[in-house]
């Protein structure tokens, strides 16, 4: 980030009423010889903005508990999730059967993808990130086997090892190694451009889809075997077994639909929205020794929040995981002193658009903790084989996985 920020500003993506902490707790920071030991390409570089405080959410999470303990009652599964995956998955696949003999290249064969295609997709997308929650069901297995089919028109297994990555995530956000939402070194230096952050979010799906993989590993169970087996299987029954119905551009329709759904579509802007840092940061607040929070998760309350199960509703979300995204918009009325202050996005378009074109506003605007967090069912993780750069394995366990 530029060093010359100076003030807390407003803008028609991100707006805020005032600067609060809400009650985020400010550790005072470890003796010199403890400080961050940071990575020598960040630091010869702008660097992320670093903190020593708790991550929010818990915070606020136990006090808007003490202020409306009724909260509580808005936990649970939503029966409704399952009849709209169903109902998006017939989509697509209804779709895939209309263009099983359009042309791939053709306007009209873009255009559908596009339009429907990645908002039914990002709407799976965030399906199973629902899912993940255990949200649609009571029983964790059903959740699990129902995010598969979820997965089915995305056309590319990834239910399974979405939720454990997913999980870690919330239990440590921000925290460097741990939480995979955040852009690594390599990426924060050779993407610190306009060219490099429209690449970047033109093929970010890749980077959420590989990133992960780099950072640490998880164990393989048999619901990743089942994920893999149930997609290949789906996927080549549309390519080849059920000519009448479908053909090979039907699979390509679903993966095209996929990678626009993670590409320059608008609400691919919630990737970017949730957690980059819009606000502009004071040299003070930048400075991890002065413990001063930096808001590192915004929240969007518009109307692409209907395609997307309430995702826009982020800072709620990371407050009550366990909320589902029809009781949400419930969470942020009974709570509204806690989040009335908070800044947020108007426009997830907006946010794309300024994330490639506003020197301010990069692949380093990202909050990062060096201590804190756990990879969610074991500990920080254990180094993998010898060598340098290699990832980490998480020491989860196959239950855990399953669970």
């Amino acid at each position: 980030m530029a060093p010359s920020l100076t003030t807390v500003t407003n803008s028609s993506s991100s707006k805020r009423s005032e600067p609060v902490a809400n009650g985020k707790s400010q550790a005072a920071p470890p003796p010199p010889d403890q400080q961050l030991a940071r990575d020598p390409i960040e630091t010869k570089y702008r660097d992320f903005f670093w903190t020593y405080t708790e991550e929010p959410h818990r915070t606020r999470r136990l006090a808007i508990i003490k202020a409306h303990p009724e909260v509580t009652k808005l936990c649970g599964p939503e029966p409704l999730t399952k009849y709209v995956v169903a109902g998006v998955v017939a989509l697509q696949l209804v779709l895939a059967h209309l263009l099983r003999n359009q042309p791939f290249w053709s306007w009209q064969f873009w255009a559908v993808a596009y339009v429907f295609g990645a908002t039914a997709n990002q709407n799976l997308f965030l399906a199973i990130h629902e899912i993940s929650h255990n949200l649609a069901f009571r029983s964790p297995l059903a959740n699990r086997l129902f995010a598969i089919f979820a997965n089915l028109p995305i056309a590319v297994p990834y239910s399974a090892s979405f939720r454990p990555y997913h999980l870690t995530h919330h239990k440590s956000l921000g925290v460097d190694g741990l939480d995979t939402d955040l852009p690594t070194a390599f990426e924060a230096i050779f993407l610190d451009s306009i060219l490099g952050k429209s690449f970047f979010c033109t093929f970010q799906i890749f980077f959420y889809a590989l990133r992960p993989m780099m950072v640490y590993r998880i164990p393989l169970t048999w619901i990743h075997a089942l994920n893999v087996a149930i997609q290949v299987s789906f996927d080549y029954t549309l390519a080849a077994l059920l000519p009448a119905y479908f053909t090979g551009h039907s699979l390509l329709y679903l993966l095209l639909s996929s990678f626009l759904a993670g590409s320059l579509h608008p609400t691919a802007g919630h990737f970017i929205a949730e957690h980059y840092v819009y606000e502009t940061v004071t040299p003070t607040a930048a400075d991890p020794a002065n413990g001063i929070p930096i808001p590192e998760t915004y929240s969007y309350y518009g109307p692409l929040n209907f395609f997307t199960y309430n995702v826009g509703l982020h800072n709620e979300h990371h407050d009550f995981p366990a909320v589902p995204w029809t009781r949400l918009p419930q969470l942020r009325k009974l709570a509204d002193e806690f989040y009335r202050d908070l800044p947020y996005h108007e426009s997830w378009s907006y946010v794309i658009w300024r994330f490639i074109f506003d020197e301010g506003i990069g692949m380093r605007s990202r909050v990062k903790r060096r201590q804190g967090g756990r990879v969610v069912g074991g500990g920080n993780g254990k180094a993998a084989a010898a060598g340098a750069g290699m990832a980490k394995v998480a020491d989860w366990k196959e239950n855990e996985i399953e669970a």
